[in-house]
């Protein structure tokens, strides 16, 4: 069985529809989990979407965050929020959300970004990172197929942004959040790399400042860890640099980019 499973942050699902909408007619993927979609679960694209063969599973409050699983292959066994997620300023954010879609398991994540070291976002970040890993444990030693995908908001390794001596004490790069992410892999969970298509690092963000794209001034913080069963399966991977390129000056709203790029991640079970 061959499937085709992506992760995207979409940075605002209705100021990107149209784009998003083109990009799944034209890539066509089974499952896709979304991050930062930055509206109400009302406004969700639903009945769009539905129009394409997709369910959809969301979880979101009309602020920042927000994230759902949309999937050709069904849609079952909905978690929303992991299981012991921390509260920042009282309030559990929309940053998760996982469903079983036919033969696998798959969470949608959107990692917070932590603002600086040493503010109490940061605190988060790592207590966040830390409920993930329990959360996954088991399903990460089942024989399922089982991933988790999304955006991470850290670079594991120092090439993994453009320019590492920019980020000397920054988040994204320091130490505990990369020790996080081996913390998480210890679990079962091995990282899909995804190949590059133009450039060496497989970079999937790009400020919208500076022509942060045009000069490939990127970080490579969205990723799929995966399970053994998941992994074994991986025929092709890798970063849609085209769903980021900006579009032409007279195009429609719905087509402008987000400063993310899909990673796609093509599996034979």
């Amino acid at each position: 069985m061959a499937l085709r499973i992506a992760t995207w942050n979409v940075n605002s699902i209705t100021t990107r529809l149209d784009r998003v909408l083109t990009w799944l007619r034209t890539t066509e993927p089974d499952i896709v989990c979304l991050q930062e979609l930055k509206c109400t679960p009302e406004a969700f694209p639903t009945e769009a979407l539905r129009e394409l063969g997709y369910e959809a599973a969301i979880v979101a409050d009309g602020r920042w965050n927000g994230v759902a699983i949309i999937s050709k292959t069904g849609l079952d066994d909905v978690t929303r929020d992991l299981p012991g997620q921390p509260e920042y300023d009282g309030v559990v954010e929309p940053r998760a959300v996982g469903a079983t879609c036919g033969p696998v398991r798959v969470w949608s994540l959107y990692v917070p970004n932590g603002r600086e070291v040493g503010h109490a976002h940061y605190a988060y970040k790592l207590q966040w990172l830390e409920a993930l890993r329990t959360a996954v444990a088991e399903d990460a030693t089942g024989s399922r197929p089982f991933a988790v995908l999304g955006d991470f908001n850290v670079a594991p390794k120092d090439e993994d942004v453009w320019d590492i001596a920019l980020f000397e004490g920054a988040t994204h790069v320091s130490e505990a959040e990369r020790a996080a992410l081996i913390e998480l892999q210890k679990t079962g969970l091995d990282e899909v790399y995804p190949r590059a298509l133009k450039y060496d690092i497989p970079f999937t963000f790009w400020d919208y400042r500076q022509l942060g794209f045009q000069k490939n001034k990127g970080m490579r913080i969205d990723h799929v860890y995966g399970n053994a069963p998941f992994t074994q399966a991986v025929k092709d991977a890798y970063v849609d640099r085209e769903a980021r390129r900006p579009g032409k000056k007279d195009a429609p709203a719905g087509m402008a980019p987000s400063d993310h790029a899909p990673v796609v991640v093509d599996l034979d079970l």
